[in-house]
């Protein structure tokens, strides 16, 4: 057998973990590949080495059967290898050519010929049936199409083998069936793909074979069309995972979260939460549907101190919140899972443990009169980590070696940990395998037992349909509806979420 990609052998080493143990990946030509694992398992760093970002201790790559020494990502695109991270790295102002040839700008009499430029990632963009426009903003477009520009970046550096890092991790049910359809159209033209995915739904309907690692170490790879999502998940997770949220119906009490015709800027003065209403109960969990860029991340901001409204009222257990700052917020009663955990999650460079307090290091038993007092900080710090299973190899780890999963497990632990009367969930699950939704999932159900109220915000349709008692669904800066999921489908929601509200799906 002819494979374009083998890794063999492959060791990494971090300080206090084994990232890669041994594992083996063999990728055939003109297949879409899935590495599928827990948060922390090894694929991103099983990728990277790949890349050229990360230097293994052992092993060895072979690209088309030739032994090579990846030592850089310029390497890895010399050898047709491409990466879409799941960060993309666009720059706002640039257009979407600008981006797309940074670096490699094609140049006439020593200046860069972008109408040459702008014709090839034209080409380019109509082949792979790709349908962006070179001339538009970074800042103007969606993040769907953002992914896009990310793609052709790949091709205009002539990439035969692409890896894609969770792809689908920030796109609308639409999209992810037309990147769906951008890779099919990629691997006719004799691509190769490699996929980094938790979502095992994509992998039974777009993959060829699956490499399944756990923990570090390979569990073996298989024919996608001989198993099955829960066959996956058990590879996945060394168990049998539910996939179902299994709850009792809500018993919702008092109004405990209450917004009046709230008004929000962005931070180009752009109105984005346009005279909004919505009400939360004790003991119900309210999830928000939508779009990305409706204003959901606003309206977020705006509840939780970190960006001040123009007009309207933030009520919680009728006392007025609005536009105090985070900390008088916090302690006001609400929790925030945020939506960007390294933005307003953490503190990369701070160890893990004393992320754990980061909203209650000032009081006691954390610190007396200024004072620290760090044995208290990090013996609290453990059990959060034991109970989350935020796997780690200490609490004195900083935050930022940890995998984006257990960041998320560590900021989910901290919130919850506070008993708050409110917890605003901004995409609590995002990058987490099924072991960890499961788990997350459960989490804000008990919390919602204990009378808590929860305000959801996901872009994932299953997510907002499993959890939700009550589903808002917000369309250019309003809720405009409000329904059961009950009484619901995905369908219907996804006309709901495009603003088309005076039909239901029954309608049309």
């Amino acid at each position: 057998m002819d494979y374009v990609i083998e890794m063999l052998n492959i060791r990494k080493e971090f300080p206090g973990i084994v990232a890669n143990d041994n594992i083996n990946l063999q990728v055939e030509k003109g297949e879409i590949h899935a590495l599928l694992g827990e948060n922390g398992a090894g694929k991103s760093t099983l990728m990277n080495v790949l890349f050229g970002l990360y230097q293994p201790e052992r092993g060895e790559i072979k690209v088309r059967g030739k032994k090579v020494h990846i030592t850089d990502p310029n390497v890895a695109n010399g050898l047709g290898i491409g990466m879409v991270h799941q960060h993309f790295m666009l720059v706002d102002t640039f257009t979407v050519t600008e981006n797309i040839v940074l670096g490699s700008e094609p140049k006439r009499w020593g200046t860069v010929n972008l109408r040459t430029a702008e014709k090839e990632v034209q080409e380019l963009s109509e082949r792979y049936g790709l349908n962006v426009d070179p001339k538009a903003k970074i800042r103007d477009i969606s993040v769907g199409m953002q992914q896009r520009v990310e793609i052709l970046k790949t091709l205009y550096r002539g990439a035969e083998i692409l890896i894609f890092d969770e792809p689908t991790a920030v796109l609308t049910p639409q999209e992810i069936k037309e990147l769906i359809e951008i890779m099919h159209n990629l691997v006719k033209e004799g691509k190769s793909i490699i996929l980094i995915t938790h979502k095992l739904k994509e992998i039974m309907e777009v993959c060829d074979r699956c490499t399944v690692i756990r923990k570090g170490q390979g569990i073996g790879t298989v024919n996608v069309s001989e198993t099955n999502v829960n066959e996956l998940a058990s590879l996945m997770v060394g168990r049998e995972v539910s996939f179902s949220t299994e709850k009792t119906p809500a018993k919702p009490a008092e109004t405990y979260l209450s917004i009046k015709d709230l008004r929000v800027k962005d931070v180009r003065g752009v109105e984005m939460v346009k005279g909004l209403n919505i009400e939360v109960r004790s003991g119900e969990i309210v999830g928000i549907a939508g779009v990305d860029g409706n204003g959901q991340t606003e309206l977020i901001e705006a509840i939780t101190g970190l960006r001040k409204s123009d007009s309207g009222s933030i009520t919680l257990h009728e006392k007025v919140i609005t536009n105090l700052n985070p900390r008088k917020v916090a302690q006001s009663g609400i929790s925030h899972i945020p939506q960007d955990r390294h933005k307003f999650g953490l503190v990369l460079d701070f160890p893990i443990g004393e992320n754990m307090v980061l909203q209650s290091y000032y009081k006691e038993p954390f610190s007396k009169k200024g004072v620290m007092n760090f044995k208290n900080i990090y013996k609290k710090a453990q059990e959060l980590i034991d109970e989350y299973d935020v796997r780690t190899p200490d609490s004195y780890t900083k935050a930022r070696a940890l995998s984006g999963g257990n960041q998320q497990k560590a900021i989910i632990g901290r919130e919850v940990d506070r008993s708050p009367d409110l917890i605003i969930a901004a995409q609590p699950t995002r990058g987490l395998d099924v072991g960890a939704i499961e788990f997350i999932h459960k989490k804000l159900i008990e919390e919602r037992d204990k009378g808590r109220a929860v305000l959801l915000l996901s872009f994932e349709l299953d997510e907002i349909m499993n959890l939700s008692d009550r589903i808002a669904v917000m369309f250019d800066g309003k809720i405009v509806s409000d329904v059961k999921p009950e009484e619901t489908n995905e369908q219907e929601l996804g006309l709901l979420m495009a603003g088309n509200t005076a039909q239901k799906a029954g309608d049309q």
